[in-house]
Order: structure tokens, then sequence, then C-alpha cells
């Protein structure tokens, strides 16, 4: 046996909105435990050159996403009150690396290099675009900064493309 409840808004005891709904389909989750933000979507639509063995900054054009004001001068910073569980996800591709070269994303957490994903070719190619992402998550704080880093050994400047970086705080973390 089936059953159907129709509400317009679902509260806790407290009488707090958790859900709205506007009656066509479509709902709003109200309740800030809730909703995966602060949320980041950053992505350059120009390529960057990366010189050889520089750690460098990657730069972006304006957030695609940005649903705190998070992200600013190519740094997302933790807003007050938002420390927690965070998932970091970064992609880029360049052309020109190798065998036996390496491409590195690298996250900075507060000015120091805390994670990064590297992966060396293990075969010579040729006009082969790079294509290279990594996703972990990290525990932040308010106030902590997260940078975005590329470093190549291809032996002179590369142009990396496409890069993105997308952050946001996990429901319940």
């Amino acid at each position: 046996m089936a059953s159907i409840i129709k509400a317009n808004e679902l509260q806790d005891f407290g009488g707090n909105s958790i859900l709205t709904s506007d009656g066509s389909g479509t709902v709003t989750v109200n309740a800030a435990a809730m909703k995966n933000t602060p949320a980041v979507l950053v992505t350059k639509t120009a390529d960057q050159s990366i010189p050889n063995n520089t750690n460098t900054q990657v730069t972006f054009d304006t957030p695609d996403i940005d649903t705190n004001n998070a992200f600013s001068s190519n740094t997302f910073t933790v807003p007050a009150g938002e420390g927690g569980m965070y998932s970091i996800s970064a992609r880029a591709s360049m052309q020109g690396i190798d065998a036996g070269e390496f491409l590195q994303l690298r996250i900075y957490v507060n000015g120091v290099s805390s994670n990064f994903f590297e992966n060396r070719m293990t075969a010579y190619t040729t006009d082969v675009e790079f294509k290279f992402s990594g996703t972990f998550s990290l525990n932040l704080s308010a106030g902590d900064t997260i940078k975005y880093y590329v470093l190549q050994n291809s032996g002179d400047a590369q142009n990396l493309s496409t890069p993105g970086l997308y952050i946001f705080k996990m429901i319940g973390a």
C-alpha cells in the first residue's frame, strides 16, 4: 500500500523551514547543514604558460560558481563559520610532456604544499594532449586558504590548458 504526503514546507520541531516547494516540482533546501556550500568552481579559458621546473600558481577567469564569495585573487578562503570537511578537485591538460617527464597539480593550504597529484608519461607521445585530474578531501578551518599550483619538467615552458578547480563543503562534515 502506497501513501502520498503533500506539503509545500517541511519544518523541524523548532519551526525552522528545512525544505520548501513551489508546487511545480522545484524544491529549495533551506537548512545550511543540508547544502554543499560554500562551493566554488573556477576555470580558465586561455592557456597559461608554465615555466620548466617552477612551481607556478594557476590564474583563473571569473568564478563560474562562488556561493559565498569565497574566491578572490586566485585564492579560495574558507568563510567564517564554515570550517569542516571539503572536497577539492583539480584538473588540467598540457602538451609537450614526454617519456620520463611529469606534470604535478599541487594544492597549497595556507601557503604550504599540502597535496599533489603527479603523473609520469610512460611512453613517448607526439601531439597528444596530456590530461590529468585528481580529487581528495581536507578538513579546513575558517580562514584557511587554498591555492592551485602546477609544476612540470619538460625542459622548457609548456602551455597549461583547461585548468579547473572545484571546492565544496561536504554535507554533515
